[in-house]
């Protein structure tokens, strides 16, 4: 049932009659926009990132010791590794990063993440325009664009800013955000972490040196499970769906307090999460898949690392525990950047991915456990993590890892990569 001209409609609910003058509206709008290329005003996110990022003033360059002692605790785990996976060291280059560093350094793969949500967006927006509004409209269709653009410059900058603030370790999200074979841990944000632990700061590098080693790793070792990752989150970023009639009703909850003529009230409206995007069922299908592989690595990282601290570093357990609770709770940096992507970038199921990966071992051995990561066909399902103690029970071990069979099964996926 109507109940008038803006019901079915969402740009006849914000500018129709009664409403602002839309001309007036995307003029305050243009004044909060500088101009830039691509679908993101990236240089202005970052900018906007670096500065959230050391407000406290806790970004110190990173020194010469800090890098030194960061070589060391990685070149240290790579061989306690040696004996707990056949996956070769991954860690090609090993750093010690500033909050400034990882902005910089995880650039590239943030654009690709983020961008399909942008153009998805911006495509739903300008298809919603009514042909009567339309020729109104004209050029400033490009311009709305842009408006999309702005909005999301500011929800990267302030969810990249508050997780530069937070991360450990370039692999910190379970993401492979640094390029290949770029090992680093962040110091600053180390200690901040080690803060109230009651455990050495030496102790605590080196076990997230162990994490970041072991998924180092796994990426190295598995040469289709990289872009098969970014690629899951790249598909489901793509499949935005924007939900018009919830945009239309926040809209005009918000606008009735917003006076087009204050341009830090429109800015304000801009960063709000206006345009906060609900997922489609397909999206939540493709969701959990993907949550099962990111658990799945976590899972294997954690049964790895477990097995290289056993005998070696008595405070492991209750350096495994902070780090899971951390990764449970998330936190104000997950939660922006989940309003940004869609997409929380955290395993639910990690115990009971790191107890398949250790029954498995214990069952049938080290090879039998990393063989699993042969191809995406073999990889535990939602309802193998249901039952982590009876993964393959009574099959036979995988066949042996070979250069051969990962290029075979990689020509595999780029063939067929929805299989």
């Amino acid at each position: 049932m109507s109940n008038g001209p803006g019901d079915n409609n969402p740009f006849e609910g914000m500018f129709g009659p009664g409403g602002f003058d839309i001309n007036a509206l995307l003029g305050q709008l243009q004044s909060l926009m500088q101009p830039y290329d691509g679908v993101l005003n990236w240089d202005a996110a970052i900018d906007m990132a670096r500065k959230a990022s050391s407000a406290d003033g806790a970004d110190p360059s990173v020194t010469s010791r800090d890098a030194d002692r960061i070589a060391d605790a990685l070149r240290l785990a790579d061989h306690w590794l040696d004996d707990t996976t056949t996956f070769a060291s991954g860690v090609r280059t090993p750093a010690a990063w500033s909050r400034a560093d990882w902005l910089l350094q995880t650039l590239t793969t943030w654009k690709s993440l983020v961008e399909p949500v942008v153009e998805s967006s911006t495509k739903t927006l300008q298809g919603n325009i009514p042909p009567e509004m339309a020729a109104m409209v004209g050029p400033m269709v490009g311009f709305l664009g842009k408006a999309v653009g702005a909005m999301y410059a500011t929800q990267a900058g302030q969810g990249l800013g508050a997780l530069a603030g937070e991360v450990l370790a370039s692999s910190d999200i379970g993401i492979p955000l640094a390029p290949a074979g770029q090992a680093a841990l962040l110091p600053t944000n180390i200690a901040a972490f080690a803060s109230g632990l009651g455990v050495e700061i030496e102790d605590v590098t080196l076990y997230l040196a162990l994490r970041e080693a072991a998924h180092q790793r796994l990426f190295a070792g598995v040469p289709w499970l990289r872009e098969h990752v970014l690629e899951a989150v790249r598909a489901h970023a793509a499949g935005v769906e924007i939900n018009m009639e919830a945009i239309q009703e926040r809209i005009q909850e918000q606008m009735g307090s917003v006076n087009p003529a204050d341009p830090a009230a429109l800015e304000d409206l801009l960063s709000s999460g206006l345009f906060d995007i609900p997922q489609s069922p397909a999206q939540k299908a493709a969701l959990e898949k993907l949550e099962i592989v990111l658990a799945l690595i976590e899972g294997w990282v954690d049964e790895v690392v477990g097995q290289a601290t056993a005998s070696r570093m008595p405070v492991a357990t209750q350096l495994q525990e902070a780090v899971r609770r951390r990764r449970a709770a998330g936190g104000p940096a997950e939660q922006t950047f989940a309003t940004l992507v869609g997409l929380e970038m955290r395993p639910r199921r990690l115990r009971d991915a790191s107890t398949l990966w250790g029954s498995l071992r214990s069952r049938q051995g080290v090879e039998a456990r990393d063989g699993v990561w042969m191809s995406p066909a073999l990889l535990p399902t939602s309802a193998d993590l249901d039952d982590p103690l009876g993964f393959r029970e009574g099959a036979s071990q995988p066949d042996s890892l070979t250069d051969e069979a990962f290029d075979a099964e990689l020509q595999k996926l780029l063939e067929n990569p929805d299989a």
